[in-house]
């Protein structure tokens, strides 16, 4: 994507208003984000007065068709900016995204507080028209009534005018807050050029920080290490030299928490203009806001199931807390245990107990192969075969593209993923939806999606080699892009992501499973010279060191949304209080201790403050009750039963949100969620006992 263009493009010149489904990315700059937003929002303004003019017989096609059509066409053309500003971010790019982001903002807020579209909706609701209305639409009605309820219709005009308004400055804020995590962590490096301070680094972390240094222009001999997970995630790991780790550890906890880029004012901001909106809305706090159309219903029953959870991880926790504490002691000569230790005594251990490390398998992970046993994988289970295309442009050089065709030869549309980091991206992992298609009018409008990840780059012209748990990332995100490109649903409203969010998980978790199972594995793990399979001995000990430290990985999952929901539930920003002392007492008793709470996380925590994830962290271990459960049925008929996968792919990957979520899951499952099937899976028996602790089924 070219970022150097200021001129303005012309809407009719403008790449970003192409309708086609391969997009042009190689045609857009910068310089078309503004006038194409302008142009989207002119055109839904236009549909907008044409459903607002109506008199007379209302019908669905006249009413929710033109509504959908209203939404679609900017948060396609806005969601393809938010796209390019966080996969090739820029100082052009940022500036013209928000300079047009509070317009569409306010556009897209202000049709829940737009008097004349309420009334034109509540009119037809009430029409004889509308109690003819199929299941389908009928729900996409009904829960459109509740969503404009929900966002303050029914407020007196003042009101509605301070929801916009507040929206508006969410919205910039979340944007700061991004911006300043991603300048902050691209702010800092560590270089080091004396290579005994390097020991325990595996040997290619060592090449790729030679690579990365070199690249930059750095003398020879010079290592170069970042914050970037690639980076940062083995260099904890494995850096036997305490002093260089507690250096990386500092700096990670650090980001967005000083000069130009701290974040914890914004914090403080976006958490007062949050619960401003859940009052001026009518909830007590936005806990409840965000959480009356998922499956835990509100706050209340989100911290009561974290609350649970964290009560039956507790015991397996302790047993872990005191064998870290005694390994790093005993075995390591370590002292006292402090949180920059943490990584590497766990790793340690890992090494002690089962002979194994992540890195050990990178060679059996070239991206190629594990790509090659997805698609296979996919193909067996949800009839769905993908197929990479060439000369389809993309953003950057290395993004790769991939069609997916079903077996009754519908093609379900197209995917882009991008594997690689660079400063001008994210970092993380995620997918985004670029349009939503399915059955319309007789034919199947091809959907569109982007998988982003930011793996370790390959080294030279090889193939790269990703560990066992970057691999489980590639199944976690196709889980998704799969949720939203098989979805049959010819409503787009309620289409593929528009599942709850605590639901829409699901997916993507159970992918994970198959990256633990032997007869999965074979399919794609080959060794990438000489094309054997993982050893059995060494697959062995992967596969128990599944549950080594899990309690402690729970917790920290535990803690992290146990915080986020005292933040938005307990903490009340009219007081004196500091958020911060707030998330700190929320995980101070789910963490190995108070020094290692995750507090100083919270300004760079851009799921919570900057995505979606606000007050619904939770939904992580919730889904992950789901897909535990589920997996169990895959588990008794055959993990590649073609039955099975095509009952999952009916009752959840192309449902959307047609249902109920309760019910896709009763779909597949024929009864409610077990919590114990997760207990089971990650921890085992409980300490002293032979069986796991008695399940209670998720409420609701």
């Amino acid at each position: 994507m070219s970022v150097d263009d200021t001129n303005k493009a012309a809407p009719q010149d403008n790449p970003l208003l192409s309708t086609d489904h391969r997009i042009p990315f190689d045609r857009i700059s910068p310089r078309h984000f503004v006038p194409a937003v302008r142009a989207a929002l002119a055109t839904a303004a236009e549909e907008l007065a044409e459903l607002k003019r109506q008199e007379g017989e209302l019908t669905y096609d006249s009413v929710m068709g033109r509504l959908e059509r209203v939404v679609e066409w900017p948060s396609r053309v806005f969601g393809l900016v938010g796209h390019l500003n966080v996969v090739m971010n820029s100082a052009e790019s940022r500036a013209a995204h928000n300079e047009v982001q509070p317009e569409y903002t306010a556009f897209m807020t202000g049709l829940h507080t737009d008097a004349e579209l309420w009334s034109v909706i509540k009119r037809y609701a009430q029409s004889e028209d509308a109690l003819g209305l199929d299941p389908l639409r009928r729900r996409d009605l009904t829960k459109t009534v509740e969503d404009f309820k929900r966002a303050g219709a029914d407020l007196p005009d003042a009101q509605r005018r301070e929801v916009e308004a507040v929206r508006v400055e969410l919205a910039k804020l979340s944007t700061k807050f991004s911006e300043n995590v991603l300048d902050s962590t691209n702010a800092f490096e560590l270089l080091v050029t004396d290579p005994g301070r390097l020991a325990g680094l595996p040997d290619g972390v060592l090449r790729r920080a030679a690579a990365d240094a070199a690249s930059r222009g750095h003398p020879e001999g010079t290592y170069r290490f970042t914050l970037q997970a690639p980076s940062y995630v083995p260099f904890m790991k494995h850096a036997e030299d305490r002093d260089l780790r507690r250096h990386m550890y500092e700096a990670f906890y650090s980001v967005a928490t000083e000069g130009e880029h701290d974040n914890r004012q914004v914090l403080g901001q976006i958490l007062a203009k949050r619960r401003e909106l859940a009052n001026l809305l009518g909830f007590d706090d936005y806990a409840d806001l965000v959480l009356d159309d998922r499956m835990v219903g509100d706050g209340e029953r989100a911290v009561a199931f974290e609350k649970e959870l964290a009560e039956r991880t507790r015991p397996y926790f302790e047993v872990e807390r005191g064998e870290i504490v005694r390994f790093a002691s005993e075995e390591l000569g370590l002292g006292e245990l402090r949180p920059w230790d943490l990584s590497f005594v766990v790793e340690r251990m890992r090494a002690d107990r089962f002979d194994f490390d992540d890195e050990a398998l990178r060679p059996y992970f070239p991206l190629d192969r594990v790509l090659t046993g997805l698609f296979e994988l996919v193909e067996r289970l949800f009839g769905v075969r993908l197929v990479e295309v060439e000369g389809v442009p993309a953003w950057y050089e290395t993004v790769k593209v991939y069609d997916l065709h079903h077996e009754d030869g519908t093609y379900l549309g197209s995917a882009y993923v991008d594997w690689f980091p660079r400063e001008s991206k994210r970092a993380g992992a995620w997918m985004r939806p670029l349009a939503t298609g399915g059955p319309m009018d007789g034919a199947f409008e091809p959907h569109v999606g982007v998988v982003a990840a930011n793996f370790t780059p390959p080294e030279g012209a090889s193939q790269p080699q990703l560990t066992h748990d970057e691999v489980t990332t590639v199944f976690h995100e196709f889980g998704h892009l799969l949720h939203h490109t098989m979805s049959r649903v010819p409503v787009k409203s309620r289409a593929g992501l528009a599942a709850p969010w605590d639901f829409v998980e699901l997916p993507s978790q159970i992918m994970e499973n198959w990256c633990w199972e032997k007869e999965a594995l074979d399919l794609f793990a080959r060794h990438h010279e000489t094309g054997a399979t993982i050893p059995d001995e060494l697959f062995r000990r992967l596969k128990a060191s599944r549950t080594f430290m899990e309690a402690t990985q729970q917790m920290r999952q535990l803690a992290l949304g146990t915080a986020d929901l005292a933040l938005h539930v307990d903490y009340d920003p009219g007081s004196d209080v500091d958020p911060l002392d707030v998330a700190q007492a929320a995980m101070e008793p789910l963490s190995v201790g108070p020094e290692f709470t995750l507090t100083r996380r919270m300004p760079s925590f851009t799921h919570v403050f900057a995505g979606g994830y606000a007050a619904g962290y939770y939904s992580y271990k919730w889904a992950e009750v789901l897909e535990a459960d589920a997996f169990s049925r895959f588990q008794a008929e055959g993990i590649f039963n073609p039955d099975t996968g095509r009952d999952f792919a009916r009752c959840v990957l192309s449902a959307g949100d047609s249902a109920e979520a309760d019910e896709l899951f009763r779909c597949f499952m024929g009864r409610g969620p077990d919590v114990s099937a997760l207990i089971r899976r990650n921890l085992g028996p409980a300490p002293g006992e032979q069986e796991p602790l008695p399940g209670e089924r998720v409420a609701g």
